[in-house]
């Protein structure tokens, strides 16, 4: 007979997710998994079969959590489409001063940083993040679409352009904090943006 389990999973989840957040997949150890989860070996290995298996578990709760509150910036009709990019540029600084390593140096987003670390080499990672990715644009489109139907997105180009010039723009404001940019560096980035997309 099985013996049941005394601990929170999902607990447990968001301790490993924050542990591969800080350190990228290949450098954090079975023992740092551990050591976050407080977890022994064997539970690690009996609930989540591999340190694959719950990185891949771990991005895809990353995912979920950071999709949620994105969705009700992008979709609130109570925005124009400029407020909505606006309002979604504000969570972004605030998450990287939220999210801070020992250092003080911001960690990132998971899935950028999985683009860099794993993308490529990992099908598996590669899949949730193009699910992601396509996911997020969705959500830009509609924004976008609703400042070009409100006359606060004045640029002629396609939203799909623009929603991949948004998102592409996030990802290198998240790179810029982990390198060390300052808030005010951040900030210039995002007005940058904004004027494009108004222009």
């Amino acid at each position: 007979m099985a013996r049941p389990r005394t601990f929170d999973e999902e607990r447990a989840l968001d301790a490993a997710m924050r542990a591969f957040w800080e350190k990228g997949y290949e450098a954090t150890s079975t023992q740092d998994l551990c050591e976050a989860t407080g977890l022994g070996r064997s539970s690690i290995y009996n609930t989540f079969t591999s340190k694959h298996d719950l990185f891949q578990r771990a991005l895809n709760r990353y995912i979920e959590t950071m999709s949620a509150p994105q969705a009700e910036i992008l979709e609130d009709p109570e925005r124009t489409g400029i407020e909505r990019i606006r309002a979604l540029f504000d969570r972004v600084l605030a998450s990287e001063y939220a999210y801070r390593s020992d250092d003080e140096r911001s960690i990132g987003c998971l899935t950028v940083n999985t683009v860099v670390e794993l993308a490529r080499r990992d099908p598996e990672a590669a899949r949730l993040i193009e699910r992601d990715l396509a996911l997020r644009l969705g959500m830009l489109r509609t924004a976008i679409e609703a400042g070009q139907r409100d006359g606060t997105v004045g640029s002629r180009r396609d939203s799909d352009t623009l929603a991949r010039f948004v998102n592409a723009t996030i990802g290198g404001m998240r790179l810029s904090a982990q390198a060390g940019a300052d808030r005010a560096v951040l900030e210039s980035i995002a007005e940058t943006a904004l004027d494009a997309l108004r222009a």
